[in-house]
């Protein structure tokens, strides 16, 4: 009598012809045997979970340092939410699950410390040597950094991984990057699941920006309701709601926010590759636009809501100082480095001799930027005081 074990499959069934297949992937970088148990885009999760990179974003910024209070978002946080998302849109489209968590979860991994502050003065100081851009050092970590493996560097990720990580890219940089880059020179799209990936963070960081602006007195619902969208959902918070304390009305605005952006991007979405008549990736690919979109009334609102973040929160002037104070750190960490190597670890100044006997200065400043990148928030902070403050402890 068979068991019901002898017929369990052991890795996900697609239910859309259009989902990218684990089976039919273009590969890795350095070929390897199947794994028994997992997909490929399975493997490729587990493995970006156990990276170093991914532990070290539990303490890198999103809009508040660190150190700044223990409720706000991390960059680890931010990668969860964003995984979650991914993941029940991902399921209601019948796209491949596993392959939109490996991304989202390895979205973030060459981000810098202190959010977006670090990243743009590390590229100021990167200039002159092929400047900085976080996406390109998520690839960069994912293929070349992460040290764990014997048979190759990096964490050799499926091609559809490394894909979805790879949003953006200048015609140039794309030269560099082989086949990876081909598509923003043949401008063919990526997999519906890097399209949806690309989504799922912005809902994520927007409604997670909402609430951590609100926990921190730097937005208010008065403030908020100029947007059409949070208006339209504070009102319906209230409309059901009318006794309800301040605290759980924003939590049930935030809850409002998210389930809105999610359910329009389903059905946009959906209606989209519906009327494209896709029937297989190689579609998708060759669709002269992206499939997973908001309708344009929430591409509008959201666009709104971006600005408003933008204008009185991101520029607020108690997060706008913390962001002087981050970047003039980043600067004087990568300059002290960049003109004396040795006073980075044993490992990262033997690297920097080898690069710079490669590739000169700009072999050695590329080594400096990957330290000072792969740091957290705390430890920069740290390291900072180590190099410039005479009473403390190298």
């Amino acid at each position: 009598m068979s068991h019901p074990l002898d017929t369990l499959p052991a890795t996900q069934v697609l239910r859309a012809p259009y989902a990218a297949d684990p089976a039919a992937s273009r590969g890795r970088r350095y070929p390897e045997p199947a794994p028994r148990f997992r997909s490929e885009f399975q493997r490729d999760r587990d493995r970006i979970i156990h990276a170093s990179a991914f532990r070290r974003l539990e303490y890198k910024t999103q809009v508040f340092v660190n150190h700044e209070g223990d409720l706000f978002r991390t960059r680890l946080t931010h990668t969860l939410e964003v995984a979650q998302i991914g993941r029940t849109v991902a399921r209601t489209l019948g796209l491949n699950e596993d392959l939109v968590e490996a991304i989202a979860l390895a979205h973030d991994l060459g981000h810098t410390p202190f959010g977006h502050a670090g990243q743009d003065a590390l590229n100021a100081c990167m200039q002159p040597y092929g400047g900085f851009e976080h996406n390109l050092q998520s690839i960069r970590v994912v293929d070349e950094l992460e040290q764990r493996y014997a048979e190759f560097p990096g964490l050799n990720l499926c091609f559809e991984t490394r894909e979805g990580i790879l949003k953006h890219c200048s015609r140039a940089n794309a030269r560099e990057l082989g086949e990876l880059g081909r598509r923003f020179l043949d401008r063919t799209q990526p997999s519906l699941e890097a399209q949806l990936t690309n989504l799922a963070d912005e809902i994520a960081y927007n409604s997670h920006d909402v609430d951590d602006g609100l926990r921190a007195g730097l937005i208010s619902i008065e403030a908020l309701r100029e947007t059409r969208l949070l208006r339209r959902l504070f009102d319906e918070v209230e409309r059901r709601h009318p006794h309800l304390d301040t605290r759980r009305r924003i939590y049930q605005a935030v809850r409002l926010l998210i389930d809105s952006m999610v359910a329009d991007l389903v059905e946009s979405s959906a209606r989209a590759i519906r009327e494209a008549g896709v029937m297989s990736i190689e579609d998708v690919r060759a669709a002269g636009e992206t499939l997973i979109r908001f309708s344009p009334q929430m591409r509008d609102e959201t666009l709104e809501l971006k600005r408003f973040l933008f204008k009185n929160l991101y520029r607020h002037h108690r997060v706008y100082r913390m962001v002087a104070k981050a970047k003039n750190t980043l600067r004087a960490l990568f300059q002290a480095f960049l003109e004396d190597p040795a006073l980075m670890p044993p490992q990262q100044y033997t690297l920097a001799l080898e690069a710079e006997h490669r590739d000169g200065e700009r072999g050695r400043a590329r080594v400096v930027a990957d330290y000072v990148a792969g740091m957290t928030d705390r430890f920069a902070i740290a390291e900072h005081a180590r190099l410039f403050d005479p009473a403390e402890r190298s």
